[in-house]
């Protein structure tokens, strides 16, 4: 089942509605009611759409409202009956401090069509397509990825650029990366975004890697597959409690690694606008009461990737 092309305007529509709410937060050291009035935003905008939506990617469960949660209906029940993975702000702090690279993303596929992913961690590995899938392996060790990819992109190991969250659990990583020289990109948030940097030779990034969000890499990977990118996880179940949750989900295989089409199956939407500048997107832009967007949005099946600015007045 492919999704109707119409949903490309709307669900960039909804992102840039998400995104503008939360801009007059944008600096007041407030994440919570900056995400407050995105997730609102979303919540409304999506409710009135012609669909059977169910959130299978959230900010949380139930109990955790009034957050986009999982398993939340969205839509009025009529029409095509869509999986929705959302973030109304990916990189709150980001936005509550006004630095570079906070969106709001959705993604959308046929029922069934996006893995329902547990709120846990995730080992990933994202890279382009030139790069053979088989080349790279959550399991293989740091030293042997790293020469995979510089052979796979006949590079020397000292032209390679990987990016990953700057946290203390890389530090085995960041180590290897300076002991072969390996130029490093370290974010401080946002690891959807920095997952979708191996998608353009422009951002001069190779490798994209650690351990960060299993739902922010569902969403990452609904968008690397209409770039014919390469996305591998393997959840991380650190407690009985994660597994229970990931059992009730459908997970049996704990040790189970996952590539993009175990994540991503058949037609998928994918829509990230801008909130503050960054390297995917420019940020919302305020003059007097008309705000400008940039939303980047893929379509699998139309093989759709653009960016679309909108021009939204608001009374």
């Amino acid at each position: 089942m492919k999704l109707n092309p119409n949903f490309v305007n709307i669900f960039s529509d909804i992102t840039s509605k998400a995104a503008i709410a939360s801009f007059s937060y944008v600096g007041s050291g407030n994440k919570n009611k900056a995400d407050d009035a995105a997730v609102k935003v979303m919540r409304n905008s999506l409710n009135e759409l012609d669909i059977k939506g169910r959130i299978v990617i959230g900010e949380g469960e139930l109990d955790d409202a009034p957050m986009l949660y999982i398993g939340e209906k969205v839509g009025n029940s009529n029409g095509e009956e869509i999986d929705l993975a959302v973030d109304p702000i990916e990189g709150t702090n980001f936005v509550a401090k006004n630095m570079p690279g906070g969106i709001s993303v959705l993604a959308a596929a046929p029922k069934n069509g996006l893995f329902n992913s547990p709120e846990t961690y995730m080992h990933k590995l994202a890279f382009s397509g030139e790069v053979e899938n088989d080349a790279l392996d959550i399991d293989f060790t740091i030293e042997k990825n790293f020469k995979n990819l510089a052979d796979s992109l006949n590079k020397n190991l000292e032209d390679l650029t990987i990016c990953l969250l700057d946290r203390p659990r890389h530090n085995k990583i960041i180590q290897t990366a300076k002991n072969f020289n390996i130029k490093m990109k370290l974010i401080s948030d946002g690891d959807v975004a920095g997952a979708l940097l191996v998608t353009d030779k422009n951002f001069s990034v190779d490798l994209f890697l650690g351990i960060g969000g299993g739902p922010e890499g569902v969403i990452a990977a609904s968008a690397l597959d209409c770039y014919n990118c390469n996305f591998k996880g393997k959840f991380i179940f650190a407690t009985d409690q994660d597994k229970l949750r990931a059992k009730k989900m459908g997970i049996d295989d704990f040790d189970k690694k996952y590539d993009l089409k175990d994540i991503v199956s058949g037609d998928s939407i994918f829509s990230a606008t801008g909130i503050t500048n960054g390297d995917l997107v420019r940020g919302v832009k305020k003059n007097n009461n008309k705000f400008m967007t940039e939303t980047l949005v893929t379509h699998k099946s139309q093989n759709l990737v653009k960016k679309i600015e909108k021009f939204t007045v608001i009374k």
